[in-house]
């Protein structure tokens, strides 16, 4: 794996989606818990011109795992290697994906190039691929929360996903907290779940990167913590600005937002309440891609194609 200046990987595109192809369904992390979400998903990717392929694994049940980690590692690399699939979705999130890393062979990412997409928990496994390997991985709706998605969010899905150049993603909700101007690479992720790769090999280095954070159900303290624990790793020292989506059931997200700011000296652009996150409203995003931090126009520009 070539690396850049920087210590990032050298980006690698995946392949791009076309009408009639097949996205496989994995589960890294926990079952599927609601079938009528699952159903909604995979009818909603019918609808739009996609097949579906899953094995029985996404409904296996052990404890809050789908599946030991030995069966979940093992159904996620015969999912990446089938060669039907174009795409590997994610059915939910929840706690496991981190056990299962040291099982996988994640070359194997490189060596199919296939679109990944997960957020929450599969923060885990989007980050590590891209540390490893470094292809681009999207942060966006899993199949249990794309049907319930606002429409913005499910157009800007499957346009993302068929287009080399997504639009740009602008919101009128958008709170633009430090103004100015930041380009670099996209990171981050589930907030909780990001934290928990640190000092680990899978950790990327952040140097001059726009970082995206989002969390649900942690208390205002954990919050704190959290973020208090990135600050004393060194990790918001060099990076180029901040991007916070929606905190559910964290709190009163001006508290975040406040501290975010102490930390950061107010140094840098941040943003708050960006439309990615446990919410309707759940944009999907390339991680590692080149973006850009527009204050003027309270947009974030995807620089370069995320697919090829």
């Amino acid at each position: 794996m070539n690396a850049t200046a920087n210590g990032m990987p050298t980006l690698v595109l995946p392949g791009m989606l076309k009408k009639g192809d097949t996205i496989g369904l994995i589960a890294p992390a926990g079952p599927v818990q609601n079938e009528d979400d699952f159903n909604n998903g995979v009818k909603l990717i019918r609808d739009m011109g996609f097949q579906v392929k899953y094995s029985q694994t996404v409904f296996r049940k052990e404890g809050y795992l789908a599946g030991s980690d030995i069966e979940r590692a093992k159904a996620l690399e015969e999912m990446l290697l089938d060669p039907e699939t174009k795409a590997l979705l994610a059915v939910r999130g929840g706690y496991g994906t981190l056990r299962i890393l040291p099982l996988l062979n994640l070359e194997l990412f490189l060596t199919h190039r296939k679109i990944l997409i997960g957020f929450s928990d599969i923060s885990v496994l989007c980050t590590a691929v891209l540390r490893q390997t470094g292809l681009l991985t999207f942060h966006g709706p899993m199949l249990t929360t794309l049907a319930a998605c606002d429409r913005a969010s499910i157009e800007a899905f499957f346009q993302t996903l068929t287009t080399r150049n997504p639009a740009s993603i602008k919101t009128g909700k958008l709170e633009i907290l430090i103004r100015g101007a930041a380009r670099g690479p996209l990171l981050g992720g589930n907030l909780a779940s990001i934290v928990h790769l640190l000092s680990t090999r899978y950790d990327l280095p952040w140097q001059q990167a726009i970082l995206f954070f989002e969390d649900v159900n942690e208390q205002p303290y954990r919050i704190d913590r959290l973020f208090t624990q990135l600050k004393e790793a060194g990790k918001l020292d060099d990076i180029a600005g901040i991007i916070l989506g929606s905190f559910t059931n964290c709190g009163a997200q001006e508290q975040i937002w406040e501290r975010v700011l102490h930390l950061t000296e107010a140094k840098i652009p941040v943003w708050a309440n960006f439309p990615a996150g446990h919410g309707k409203a759940n944009h999907i995003l390339p991680l590692g891609a080149e973006v850009i931090m527009d204050d003027n126009r309270g947009i974030l520009q995807i620089a370069q194609p995320v697919v090829s």
